[in-house]
């Protein structure tokens, strides 16, 4: 049977959404699972696609849009963020890798082009897929994370470079010197920069500006500029990518960037399936095993040599071998751009097949295997943590930096965790009522937000076992996790029992059944902002307010005011508020739990959580809500002072034994509760005025500080007169 072009391209696309599904199940990227579609359908296998030239454009318009996304994405300012160490592990690692490299070739017997060729495809990582990786895992905030992505910008310029250099060494002239050849693809260079920079600072705004109200037409636009600029980089002898990553930075500063990648970014992925099918399918199995040898070799020294000087560069300047090692495991592998870098070598003429099935194979395994080594980092960094610590210094001095006040000397300390907008919100109001507060996150914008709210903040990543150590947990009275992420609550309710933490844990849960999980694992409090948001939100769908609607032209208003907790009104009726003589409002309405209560009398009693609506004059409006707000706030001493629980043994030579608990009367002697005995190790709550005490049982008890002292001194004086 002789497949038509249409044919051909349905089967492609059918074994590669087989092969995707799988890879998808094996949590593997799309290069990985195109690749392997294209060996598939290649002439080695399936015999699918015979002529790769009917796929070629396809491909070239795919890498062209890959380029032109890293250029429109292309965050310089990142960098930055991270200071030198980006740069420092960026181009120290292409160096080292390059070397290194190099010399392995070399002792493979490879002439020195190819050898270059090798060398260069090994350094560079392909950021599309360490990206996505640090996203699902929530990391890409993290200080590791933003650390990876900086040094990958800077090896994305650094492959960039790479391929104007390759084009400017393999496009010269017969006749010409590589001198004269250099020469001229930089002045042809200078020409096309000053060109695209004209059009980007006069004309590009306006036209962008003019489509924008139609995103179908400015994605078109944004393509098309794309694919013409690769044209004209091409016919100016560069190669289509340069052209396309230059498309790319034009269109960075202007503010439909983030629209037209959002809208390129399924485009582009799905030509790029055409790519690595293209790529895939000019490769001969055979090959591919004539090669496995050396691909071992370059293989383990990508996976385990590109880690390693991340580590030995980040640990020099004072990072910690946590994150140094979370780090390094992003250059792991190569990218596509070390196999587009391949391919405009193999169609210059530098390397041959057998270099470009090499380079491949050793795509396939380092992708492979460090998709695994950073989905499950923090198990294997577990494993290597004693080893590491020869890549950190004695005081890693860039991560024990703290800002805000000093964290307190009693225990009148909440460790709190996690400062995004729940955290954040946490930390203000537990501020606002007094308490001493340690932040901890692994994001340096949150922490830069806890200093500015003169919190004392650390950087920690709340998984790493070792971050505890730095925390005053003796000084603790609460552990505070504001992170809804099941797996890091779970893991630091082990950590916190193994370190003997004899305070409170509350944890945020996302789901009820992360809820009560936590709770049966000990957790003591657990919040969930969710259902708490939504009962808000019903209270004030469903209040007053809403059902009385607005006045039109009219000088007064309504305005709605809800009883925080803590307000000095709760308790008390509208007669003692009396709005009317303080400010001049009236009550029309009061909502408790959905219910509307019109008119209410004079002798209503108010709680906290109650919706109060005032008719009063604008002017007025503003004076009525601070007048409402004013609440009693408890500081921790307060809390310290008002309860505590004890167990206190009963001596065996006590008059208490064999005694009621209704005759021992200890509410009215002591100002405590009995609320279980402990008898023979066995609990018996909630125990009935009428059970009689034994010899040697333990009272569990609830009552002031000074009736629970008052009560452990009478049977210790027990035990000594017995």
């Amino acid at each position: 049977m002789e497949w038509t072009p249409f044919a051909q391209v349905a089967g492609v696309l059918a074994v590669a959404a087989v092969v995707a599904a799988v890879g998808l199940k094996l949590r593997q990227p799309l290069i990985i699972s195109f690749l392997l579609a294209g060996i598939l359908v290649g002439p080695s296998a399936m015999g699918l696609v015979g002529d790769v030239h009917q796929i070629e454009l396809l491909a070239s318009i795919g890498i062209s849009l890959l380029l032109f996304v890293v250029g429109l994405r292309l965050d310089v300012g990142m960098i930055r963020t991270v200071g030198p160490v980006a740069l420092a592990t960026g181009l120290g690692q292409v160096l080292f890798t390059s070397a290194v490299g190099l010399a392995i070739a070399l002792a493979f017997g490879m002439r020195l082009t190819t050898a270059v060729y090798v060398a260069v495809a090994l350094t560079f990582s392909s950021t599309i897929i360490i990206v996505k990786l640090l996203s699902d895992k929530k990391e890409i905030d993290s200080l590791h994370g933003r650390i990876a992505v900086g040094f990958l910008i800077v090896q994305d310029i650094v492959a960039i470079l790479a391929l104007i250099g390759l084009t400017a060494f393999g496009g010269g002239s017969e006749g010409q010197s590589v001198l004269a050849a250099s020469l001229w693809i930089f002045a042809r260079g200078l020409l096309m920069l000053a060109a695209v920079a004209a059009l980007t600072r006069w004309v590009l705004p306006a036209v962008l500006n003019y489509i924008a109200h139609s995103p179908e037409l400015l994605v078109l636009a944004a393509i098309t500029w794309a694919v013409v600029l690769a044209s004209a980089a091409e016919a100016l002898g560069f190669s289509k990518e340069v052209g396309a990553f230059l498309a790319g930075i034009s269109l960075a500063s202007t503010s439909q960037r983030e629209a037209i990648g959002a809208r390129l970014v399924v485009l582009r992925d799905f030509l790029l399936l055409f790519f690595f099918i293209n790529l895939g399918a000019q490769l001969d199995l055979s090959a591919l095993g004539a090669q496995a040898g050396k691909a071992s070799v370059f293989s383990l020294f990508v996976l385990v040599g590109n880690p390693l000087i991340v580590l030995v560069i980040m640990g020099l300047m004072g990072y910690r071998k946590r994150t140094s090692f979370m780090s390094g495991l992003a250059v792991a592998q190569i990218s596509e751009f070390s196999l587009i870098l391949a391919a405009l070598g193999l169609s210059l003429g530098h390397i041959d097949a057998a270099a470009m099935s090499l380079i491949t194979l050793v795509g396939l395994v380092t992708i492979f295997a460090s998709t695994y080594m950073i989905l499950y980092s923090g198990p294997l960094y577990g494993w290597l943590s004693k080893v590491l610590s020869l890549f950190e210094r004695a005081t890693p001095y860039r991560e024990m930096q703290s800002g805000g006040a000093p964290a307190p000397a009693g225990r009148d300390l909440i460790i709190l965790m996690g400062l995004g907008n729940y955290g954040s919100a946490i930390a203000g109001r537990l501020k606002q009522h007094g308490w001493q507060l340690l932040a901890v996150d692994f994001d340096p914008q949150a922490l830069h937000r806890g200093r500015q709210m003169g919190l004392p903040v650390l950087y920690g990543d709340i998984g790493d076992p070792e971050m505890l150590a730095q925390l005053p947990l003796d000084k603790a009275r609460w552990v505070l996790c504001a992170v809804r992420d099941h797996d890091v609550n779970v893991a630091l309710l082990a950590l916190l029992k193994e370190a003997g933490f004899a305070g409170r844990v509350a944890l945020a849960a996302g789901e009820p059944a992360h809820a009560e999980q936590y709770r049966q694992r000990g957790a003591n409090l657990v919040l969930q902002p969710f259902s708490d948001a939504a009962e808000q939100a019903v209270e004030a769908v469903t209040g007053a307010v809403q059902s009385l609607g607005g006045l039109r032209d009219w000088p007064a208003a309504l305005e709605e005011v809800a009883l925080q907790p803590g307000s000095v009104f709760a308790g008390k009726t509208l007669r003692e508020l009396d709005l009317r003589q303080e400010i001049g409002a009236s009550v029309l309405a009061i909502s408790r739990a959905g219910k509307v209560h019109f008119n209410p009398s004079p002798d209503f009693q108010m709680y906290p959580g109650d919706r109060i609506v005032l008719l009063c004059s604008r002017q007025q409006a503003a004076q009525a809500v601070e007048h409402l707000r004013q609440r009693e706030l408890g500081g921790p001493q307060d809390q310290a002072e008002a309860f505590r629980a004890d167990e206190i043994p009963v001596a065996a030579s006590s008059d208490w034994a064999g005694r009621s608990l209704a005759e021992l009367d200890v509410r009215n002697r002591y100002g405590v509760t009995v609320i279980g005995i402990r008898r023979e190790g066995r609990p018996l709550t909630s125990p009935r005025a009428s059970d009689a005490v034994h010899p040697r049982d333990s009272l569990i008890v609830v009552g002031s500080p000074e009736g629970v002292a008052a009560m452990k001194a009478s049977q210790d004086n027990a035990r000594r007169e017995g």
